[in-house]
């Protein structure tokens, strides 16, 4: 996502590549380039967090996500794209516009007329990649018969509860539960202009970016801007941090891409692994004019962001009137003692970031700020209905509502504390959407740091 899959490139330009990305890792994984040892606008060194993270959270959170209250996620993927009305990628499920066989044009679209496409279709290569995008990014649907009637009772449930939030998109006819590790994220073949466009907008209208200074590395500006770094730097705290989440989940859902990339395929059996060429190319200081580090460093950010809202909602969980529903009272339990045991860790965590530093300033100007905030987290949201893949769609607005619900904790902490222990409370309430979203999507960071110290392995075989 967000770029070409290039699997070209010689083995010379390879080794070297990889030496320069290991040189770099060196750096980046030990104390961030030698020159602050701590993350910028924190106090903490990323060493400290692959400690915390391999022996602390990575087993345990991957346990948790394999129960059955957080591997379906209740999801709208039909919603049509708010901001251009065509997404032009083949990768959509049972896609009706896209380059691909005679026999497989949809009644209507007759091969050789004059729709924009009929041209595309006669170059082999496209036909190809517009299969296998079509194929691997469809999702998987399956669900059991006991699976469809436990949702019944799930949403009984849900409606019985005190909610603070919206729930219209869950309660539309087009919103379906969806089992997660049925649709593991991973390389799907989304690339090109689509994907570019879905990001681009993202970070070009939606950072805080006056439109006149231009995003790294971004092939769909008329210019790369020199001065880019220089005006974050000079954003305020919260611009700053708003710009780093997006890039870190940008980050992250690359490396999930290159650490479960599609290697070959024999006899109709797809085989998956770690792709290092693809990772070199995405975060190799050399070929991305020193960006990789850039990224990476925004990943651990993002980390933290998340890690500290998971310690602050602890008390909303803590209460007895909060459990898991899944109708299984024995595995509920088993799952929200896994949780807690989760949270404890997460408060044992000793360099936290400090959210009283942001929106500190000014009553007024701080609730405006927020506010702004808000909206541009909200709208980029929205965007994730632009992707034009099922699966990367499914992923990316989980992975954004989670980082969405955590900022709804961040923003709530006196909310949490004055919660009553017995009742349900209008103050701050979490849907069951939100909580497998909030889950999942640290989860998603968890796995990132882990294959971040697998690739380090691998180039240092490289080498």
């Amino acid at each position: 996502r967000g770029g070409g899959s290039s699997m070209s490139g010689g083995g010379a330009g390879r080794s070297g590549a990889a030496l320069r990305l290991l040189a770099a890792l060196g750096c980046v994984l030990t104390a961030e380039a030698q020159l602050t040892g701590v993350l910028d606008d924190c106090l903490c060194d990323i060493e400290s967090i692959d400690d915390f993270n391999t022996f602390k959270i990575f087993p345990k959170i991957q346990k948790l996500q394999e129960r059955d209250y957080f591997r379906y996620y209740k999801v709208n993927l039909k919603r049509p794209c708010p901001f251009w009305a065509d997404d032009g990628h083949c990768s959509i499920k049972d896609c009706h516009v896209e380059p691909c066989p005679e026999s497989k044009i949809p009644v209507g679209i007759k091969a050789g007329s004059s729709n924009k496409y009929s041209k595309a279709a006669n170059h082999s290569k496209e036909l190809e990649d517009c299969e296998q995008a079509n194929k691997l990014g469809a999702v998987n649907s399956t669900l059991s018969n006991q699976s469809k009637e436990a949702f019944i009772d799930w949403a009984r449930y849900d409606d019985s509860q005190d909610h603070f939030c919206e729930l219209d998109d869950e309660r539309s006819p087009d919103a379906q539960y969806v089992d997660l590790l049925l649709n593991p994220e991973r390389y799907t073949g989304y690339k090109g202009p689509s994907a570019w466009r879905v990001w681009n907008s993202i970070y070009e209208e939606n950072c805080f970016k006056p439109r006149s200074v231009y995003r790294p590395l971004n092939p769909l500006a008329p210019s790369r801007g020199e001065s880019f770094y220089t005006w974050l730097e000079g954003l305020c705290l919260e611009k700053r941090v708003f710009y780093k989440l997006i890039s870190g989940l940008h980050a992250s859902i690359n490396l999930h891409l290159c650490a479960n990339y599609l290697l070959e395929e024999t006899w109709g059996k797809p085989s998956w692994g770690p792709n290092v060429k693809e990772f070199t190319r995405r975060f190799d200081p050399i070929e991305t004019k020193g960006e990789g580090p850039r990224r990476l460093k925004n990943l651990y950010f993002l980390y933290l962001i998340e890690l500290r809202a998971l310690s602050k909602v602890a008390p909303y969980f803590e209460r007895s009137v909060v459990d898991l529903y899944t109708g299984n009272g024995h595995e509920d339990a088993e799952s929200k003692a896994l949780l807690l045991e989760i949270f404890r860790d997460t408060k044992s965590f000793h360099m936290h970031f400090d959210e009283k530093s942001m929106f500190a300033g000014d009553k007024k100007g701080a609730k405006s700020l927020k506010e702004e905030f808000r909206l541009h987290f909200k709208n980029i949201s929205r965007i994730m209905d632009c992707v034009g893949c099922d699966k990367c769609r499914l992923w990316g607005k989980l992975q954004t509502q989670g980082l969405g619900t955590a900022l709804k904790i961040l923003f709530s902490e006196k909310e949490i504390q004055n919660l009553p222990e017995n009742s349900p409370s209008k103050g701050f309430q979490l849907t069951r959407q939100e909580i497998v979203a909030l889950v999942n999507a640290f989860g998603r960071l968890s796995t990132s740091i882990k294959e971040l110290q697998n690739f380090k392995v691998l180039l240092q075989r490289t080498r």
